[in-house]
């Protein structure tokens, strides 16, 4: 049975856009690491590991090991209803992508982006 650790990296591979796989040749990781973890094969990871990968994706190692929950999100450009958008774009799995190339955006660039990513996923 994979463990929370496999479904935690797995999220956050999908939230990057990429495959475990991906993800772990491009931080210098056995390319089986996720099947070994979702096998049950593998348990846990080493700190080195741990760190690469929570590196990799830009959290905390504790977090990444289950140990804490993100941080809330504070306000984005001191723009509650920037703040609030991107909490509801933030559930969407499709758009959590946006996250990496928007950290500086408005929030009428980020629904310029938004409407172009949808109408390139309907076609």
């Amino acid at each position: 049975m994979p463990s929370d650790l496999y479904y935690r990296i797995k999220e956050l591979c999908e939230a990057k856009g990429v495959r475990g796989a991906t993800m772990s040749r491009e931080i210098g990781l056995s390319p089986n690491l996720m099947t070994e973890l979702k096998s049950g094969r593998k348990k846990g990871l080493s700190a080195k590991s741990a760190e690469k990968i929570a590196r990799y994706f830009g959290v905390s190692v504790a977090y990444l090991l289950g140990e804490e929950e993100p941080e809330a999100p504070s306000l984005v450009n001191g723009d509650p209803e920037l703040t609030d958008y991107l909490q509801q774009l933030s559930e969407r799995s499709e758009m959590r992508m946006l996250f990496h190339v928007t950290k500086n955006a408005t929030k009428e660039q980020i629904e310029a982006i938004v409407k172009m990513v949808e109408s390139l996923k309907n076609n």
